[in-house]
């Protein structure tokens, strides 16, 4: 069987797909999938079995993109095609079967809207691949057993993001002797860019005993990294789902963007919401009563 997948230029977006994704990886064991996404959002589907091929997507003026991915596609007769771009592209290819998520905002959230193309429910958690050798990178760079605090300072607009200080005031309280995380190691993670570096640089800057890998980790290596965070606290992106996809317990931060839409989805995972809509008015008392929610004892010694 073969199945073409089209989903998001975003990572977060890519990463709430990859729920629908391992479920048809379950109902069809044996498919070839062909992952049709953005540039950044690729390293989410590098370790995915039983992927065939992925496309990057890159976007081109007046949505040229479309024409060159149907170039690359329409050669095949899929057995499926999934677009969850809500395009033309997957009425325009040959298919024995076809389903188009529809665009437009609706209650709900983005996980639920995703499932509903194949009518499943409940909708199935997004999920986190990577390999042994992204195991081994991780345990590389974090040289040591001891807990992971894992923080996110970044996201990729400034109004999404909370204030260095609060970060900084946060990790000290979670830390702090008799903490949740009592003696935990922060560690910084970030997307790469200068901008994405510029955002993290005031709490890289405060917290010198913790671990800077902003830019430094590709996608499968985060998540691995992140699949041994004893907690990860941060801003609305990609890396918080990607965070929670991995099985990390999650402090999603949120203020103008919708937590309903796009809270963190994991087996621990919560939004702490401002209660004004900026990230400004989210107090470091809420982040810490909410990580003491998640984790509800000190780390034993």
């Amino acid at each position: 069987m073969r199945i073409l997948f089209v989903t998001s230029t975003r990572i977060g977006d890519a990463v709430l797909s990859t729920g629908l994704l391992d479920h048809l990886l379950r109902t069809y064991p044996g498919a070839r999938i062909t992952v049709a996404c953005g540039p950044v959002a690729e390293g989410v589907f590098s370790r995915m079995p039983g992927r065939e091929r992925t496309i990057v997507v890159a976007k081109r003026r007046f949505s040229m993109h479309w024409p060159v991915l149907w170039a690359e596609v329409a050669r095949t007769v899929w057995d499926l095609v999934v677009d969850l771009r809500g395009s033309a592209l997957g009425w325009m290819v040959p298919a024995r079967r076809r389903v188009v998520m529809r665009g437009g905002r609706r209650p709900g959230h983005r996980i639920g809207h995703i499932a509903a193309v194949l009518r499943i429910s409940p909708p199935p958690s997004p999920v986190a691949w990577f390999a042994p050798e992204d195991s081994r990178r991780a345990a590389e760079l974090l040289g040591d057993d001891r807990p992971v605090l894992a923080l996110g300072p970044t996201a990729n607009w400034a109004g999404k993001v909370w204030p260095a200080e609060r970060f900084v005031a946060l990790a000290g309280a979670l830390t702090a002797p008799g903490g949740p995380l009592e003696g935990a190691r922060p560690v910084l993670l970030g997307g790469p860019g200068e901008a994405e570096r510029a955002m993290a640089a005031p709490v890289v800057a405060a917290l010198p005993g913790a671990l800077d890998l902003v830019g430094r980790l590709s996608l499968p290596e985060a998540a691995a990294l992140l699949a041994r965070a004893r907690l990860f606290a941060g801003n609305d992106s990609g890396l918080m789902h990607l965070s929670a996809a991995a099985g990390a317990p999650t402090l999603g931060f949120f203020g103008p963007t919708p937590a309903d839409e796009y809270g963190p989805i994991g087996r621990a995972a919560r939004a702490v919401v401002s209660p004004d809509g900026t990230m400004a008015g989210l107090s470091v008392e809420s982040a810490v009563e909410a990580a003491r929610a998640l984790l509800p004892t000190p780390i034993p010694a």
